[in-house]
């Protein structure tokens, strides 16, 4: 698979990552035995680069279950394959009775940290990512607590989700910020709109679409609500969802997409996406 910068971090990852999130949150999530296959058989299509966060759970009762997931996954390669791995995880939300609200106090940030550690069986975690901004604490505070991390060698790079252009500025004044996650799909083209996706282009940090199909409905949909990504699909012998990924790795080389997957079916054919080949018109019609 293409393989692409991680920002300014120095690390190469593959251009279509691997969104961890659906092994774990739904009611009907496959068994861990099912969840590591899924994740092995990504890692054998050439996926690289795998986004999880502590609060990917069904409630705080199990809260790091899918770090927990990965990190028995890759604990089952050997050395060479795991030392092309790079996880990225996150902190900032909390899951009471299954709700997701925010926590992103220092101390809170700390001892989700050392939690992932353990969790994914490593000394220092990849890309650790702030979840989501806490509208009780302030922002620059929070994002100290990943520079302390970092400094302390608790994590190597540091990145952002769910944020604007001015909560990113903010960030860069307190350290060095390599990537931003945002939500970004053919349905929601706010980072498009906000500047949020030139602002990371211009300065070297990568984009990480969650949610890059839509959610699963949306999937699902894709050929009904835009005729055009059933033509192109049925033209290439795609899917609609494989035309969505490639339109957002030729919109620029900075965007990494992390689509989620709870089967091998899934990872496969994302992966299979970077294969399409299209015509100059036929990018342009999808940006029209």
């Amino acid at each position: 698979m293409e393989m692409r910068k991680l920002g300014s971090s120095g690390l190469m990852v593959s251009a279509i990552g691997m969104g961890c999130m659906p092994l774990s949150v739904p009611e009907n999530r496959p068994s861990e035995d099912e969840a590591i296959a899924v994740i092995l058989k990504a890692v054998e299509v050439g996926i690289t680069f795998f986004d999880t966060a502590d609060a990917y759970c069904r409630d705080q009762s199990e809260m790091g279950h899918n770090e927990r997931l990965i990190g028995k996954a890759l604990s089952r390669l050997d050395s060479s394959t795991r030392s092309k791995i790079v996880v990225a995880t996150k902190a900032g939300l909390v899951r009471p009775e299954g709700r997701w609200e925010p926590d992103g106090s220092p101390a809170h940030i700390k001892a989700a940290c050392d939690t992932a550690l353990k969790n994914l069986g490593v000394d220092s975690i990849d890309l650790y990512q702030f979840h989501r901004p806490h509208p009780r604490v302030p922002f620059a505070d929070s994002v100290g607590a990943f520079a302390e991390l970092q400094k302390a060698g608790k994590i190597k790079h540091i990145g952002l989700s769910n944020v604007s252009v001015l909560e990113i500025e903010l960030a860069m004044s307190v350290a060095k910020i390599v990537s931003v996650q945002n939500q970004f799909a053919r349905n929601h083209r706010k980072p498009q709109q906000d500047g949020v996706l030139e602002f990371t282009r211009k300065h070297n940090m990568a984009f990480l679409p969650w949610s890059p199909l839509g959610g699963i409905k949306a999937a699902k949909g894709l050929a009904a609500a835009e005729p055009l990504l059933e033509t192109l699909a049925v033209h290439h012998r795609v899917t609609p969802q494989q035309v969505v990924l490639k339109w957002m790795l030729l919109l620029s080389p900075h965007i990494i997409p992390i689509p989620g997957a709870s089967r091998k079916e899934s990872v496969v054919s994302s992966a299979a996406a970077e294969n399409i080949l299209f015509k100059l018109e036929e990018f342009e019609a999808l940006n029209d």
